[in-house]
């Protein structure tokens, strides 16, 4: 049978939750790297038992982690970040110029290919790329380079927070940057293409329809069609069937379309999931009920999935790195909030249960299916 290992980043720490196939009881161990931010943690497809994970603090910095024996124990690596030859500036939140500073590692994103490569979206956005198991870093400049003077942060700092990569191309990828937007490589990291042609925002940027500014907070993609891509943006869920070329609105029946995750369920590339909070301002459930919704057309009609979640006086937030799924049968979905609790559904969605409460404030959540 089949086992669920749950890699969850939290504000004072790591966790891991692990269970078989039945998914019912879960056994908790953590905290690892007590007291630090863990913005990230990520297993290898190519070895399972290869995690990294992104161990920040304000007082000591930034140190990646990594464990080959599925966290048992942990190794630092890592931990020096230098952008490629002369930074120059980017925008700030005042319309001013202002250097590319090295604050943190906000997403690592393995390869699938190789156990060695890894990915890291970092802050002041900027994709970096090692070889040699996170030891050492390279940043791949050439994304700064589509129009990143422009970029400005958003209201959590300019991270570069999602990184997909497509499972038929090797050479193409799809970053989100907040408040930046989506772009695009087809040659390895080398060259990047904004891809934002019909986002809109009206309220965030002096022309709506900007090539770049939009504030994307998560992209996700079914590994069967890596041309369609799903995003939750600040206000709005959109869709693009053509990677990025253009993108159409979805949010349909929600009841607001603010949020942070969107993720796709493992076996039906048109079931997705997200998390919909009150507003920009106001950031828990609408009326203080915790509803994931759940659409199988791929977006416009959503149904609201509470079975198991508390709907009322609950007003936690869901962060966007704070959602996925499992590829068991059924897909397993699971997500962490900023109260401390990761529910999980065995049953993609039609009903959820705490596998975790009292934790830290959940920053991140990752799930692997181990055989």
């Amino acid at each position: 049978m089949n086992k669920v290992r749950v890699l969850v980043g939290t504000k004072k720490g790591a966790f891991i939750l692990t269970s078989d196939g039945r998914r019912k009881k879960w056994n908790i161990k953590g905290p690892f790297f007590a007291g630090w931010e863990i913005y990230h943690m990520k297993g290898s497809p190519v070895n399972p038992n290869r995690i990294y994970a992104s161990q920040t603090s304000g007082w000591f910095g930034q140190v990646i982690q990594r464990s080959d024996n599925g966290g048992k124990t942990w190794d630092a690596v890592g931990n020096e970040f230098k952008y490629d030859g002369t930074p120059g500036t980017h925008q700030w939140y005042d319309g001013t110029q202002h250097p590319w500073e090295f604050k943190r590692v906000w997403h690592l994103e393995p390869s699938h290919a190789d156990a060695d490569t890894v990915y890291a979206g970092v802050e002041d956005a900027a994709l970096f790329r090692s070889t040699d198991g996170g030891k050492s870093w390279t940043e791949l400049p050439g994304l700064r380079n589509a129009k990143g003077h422009l970029w400005q942060p958003g209201a959590g700092g300019m991270g570069l927070h999602t990184i997909l990569l497509d499972p038929k191309n090797p050479k193409r990828m799809f970053i989100a940057i907040s408040a930046a937007g989506a772009f695009r490589t087809d040659d390895g990291g080398q060259t990047w293409k904004p891809i934002n042609k019909g986002l809109k925002s009206q309220y965030e940027l002096p022309d709506p329809t900007a090539e770049v500014g939009h504030c994307v907070h998560n992209i996700a993609m079914h590994h069967s069609r890596p041309d369609v891509i799903f995003m939750q943006k600040h206000w709005d869920v959109m869709r693009t069937d053509n990677a990025g070329e253009e993108w159409r609105e979805i949010s349909g029946n929600l009841p607001t379309d603010f949020g942070f995750p969107i993720a796709v369920h493992a076996h039906d590339p048109e079931t997705i999931y997200v998390v919909p909070i009150k507003s920009d301002s106001e950031h828990f459930p609408p009326d203080g009920k915790l509803r994931v919704y759940r659409s199988k057309t791929g977006g416009n009609k959503w149904q609201a999935l509470t079975k198991g979640l508390p709907q009322k006086n609950c007003y936690v937030n869901i962060l966007r790195d704070a959602m996925s799924v499992d590829s068991m049968d059924k897909c397993g979905i699971y997500f962490g909030t900023t109260g401390g609790q990761v529910y999980a559904s065995a049953n993609s969605g039609d009903s959820w249960f705490a596998i975790a409460e009292n934790l830290p404030s959940v920053l991140s959540v990752e799930v692997q299916t181990l055989k």
